[in-house]
């Protein structure tokens, strides 16, 4: 199943929020994301009913295994590419502005080339 961008975003952003904080609210994806509330709640709908995230009693989202998969992908990518950029001289802001562009279109096959170049650096 092809997921979209921002949905990866989402999945992303979740992961590395828990990373942080332990925990995940929908204001923190908002924030991290710079996204409205109401947009994060139909992520947050879109996301649960296609079995990426489940939220708590508490309003905490957890990835689901599908979920974690998607995000540690991404964020893989992110670390990767951000990494390579800022290696041949890109600043480090715009090293992981790039990265977030290009590493929902990158395919496997050149991602692999570049982790490999890069002696697998930045890999979760």
């Amino acid at each position: 199943m092809k997921i979209q961008k921002s949905a990866e975003d989402y999945l992303e952003s979740i992961l590395m929020i828990n990373e942080q904080k332990g925990f995940v609210r929908s204001i923190d994806v908002a924030t991290e994301l710079g996204v409205t509330k109401p947009s994060v709640s139909y992520a947050v709908k879109r996301l649960r009913e296609n079995g990426y995230i489940t939220v708590d009693d508490s309003g905490h989202l957890h990835l689901t295994a599908a979920g974690h998969a998607i995000a540690v992908r991404i964020y893989e990518r992110h670390k990767v590419l951000t990494a390579f950029l800022a290696g041949i001289g890109v600043s480090p802001e715009t090293a992981a502005e790039d990265a977030c562009k290009i590493e929902h279109d990158l395919c496997d096959e050149t991602f692999a080339a570049i982790k490999k170049h890069c002696g697998d650096i930045g890999a979760i």
